[in-house]
């Protein structure tokens, strides 16, 4: 009987020893948030010649540059504690508060300041200084708009119990309804790295940056399909070829990282875009054609 309650006390504290593993790996996700918003800060120091430095492009590029692989890796650990959430069925309303406060910060604020600091405040100052004021002035509304996006995209996917998308896809697979916020973040991120952090100079350029952040938001907060990892069933019987993929994407992004990043990100985002257009098509096609009404007798 002693021996019982000994094993059954071990694996009450086994139990609650997994309810903080998921916990860990979103205080890690909320750490790098809080690094790329100090490297964000810190490039931008660099890059004007702030606190008596003298300025230096170089140094300011690699601090956006570490700021944007730490929103990579903020999107890694937001997935891992999902995963070993359900894995060890330790899911928690308190482990997903933290998480959506956790993802406010990392993908919504530090992003958008890094946006902001990397696209339109370290706009060369031999620019027209009214055009460079507008310019900056127009991209923090744009920042602010994503991080805004973010909040109320994670505030629906908290009230919402089963969320359908606009455009359904195959039944019984498993979306996100609008394009999650780590997904936004990383478009962001993966394109600062894809330029190794090296500031916008080209006020053309800083339109398109901005352009391209307003995209970002608004599929956030749209209501159209994007894929969601949680379909994967690695105990399937495809498991072997899936793991077989996953090393060889694990690989091109080790050696090819900058461009690696991007082009998935990039994909992932035109794949909602895609399919919600392709759904309308077949949606507009499917319409019967109007028959008009018969003439009237002798006219």
């Amino acid at each position: 009987m002693e021996e019982q309650n000994r094993r059954a006390a071990d694996t009450r504290r086994m139990r609650k020893g997994l309810y903080v593993l998921p916990s860990l790996f979103t205080t890690a996700n909320l750490a790098a948030g809080f690094y790329a918003i100090s490297q964000a800060a810190l490039g931008a120091a660099y890059f004007m010649g702030l606190n008596g430095a003298s300025p230096n492009g170089s140094s300011a590029a690699v601090y956006f540059n570490h700021a944007a692989l730490a929103i990579g890796f903020a999107v890694f650990f937001d997935g891992m504690d999902g995963a070993i959430a359900r894995l060890t069925r330790t899911t928690s309303d308190f482990g997903k508060e933290l998480d959506s406060l956790a993802d406010v910060v990392t993908f919504g604020v530090a992003p958008g300041i890094l946006a902001w600091m990397w696209g339109f405040l370290c706009l060369p100052q031999t620019l027209d200084g009214e055009l460079r004021g507008k310019l900056i002035e127009l991209g923090g509304i744009i920042a602010f708009a994503f991080l805004t996006a973010g909040a109320c995209r994670l505030a629906r996917f908290n009230i919402t119990l089963n969320p359908q998308p606009k455009n359904p896809g195959l039944p019984g697979r498993k979306y996100f309804v609008g394009m999650p916020i780590p997904g936004g973040a990383g478009c962001l991120a993966a394109l600062v790295h894809l330029f190794l952090g090296k500031p916008i100079q080209n006020p053309a350029y800083a339109i398109a940056w901005m352009i391209y952040i307003a995209v970002c938001a608004f599929l956030m907060v749209s209501t159209w399909r994007f894929w969601s990892s949680k379909s994967i069933d690695f105990r399937s019987r495809k498991a072997a070829r899936l793991f077989v993929l996953i090393a060889v994407v694990i690989g091109a992004i080790w050696y090819f990282h900058r461009y690696m990043l991007f082009a998935m990100v990039t994909l992932y985002m035109l794949s909602g875009i895609y399919a919600r257009l392709t759904y309308a098509f077949r949606k507009r096609s499917s319409i019967p054609p109007s028959v008009p009404p018969a003439q009237e007798a002798g006219k």
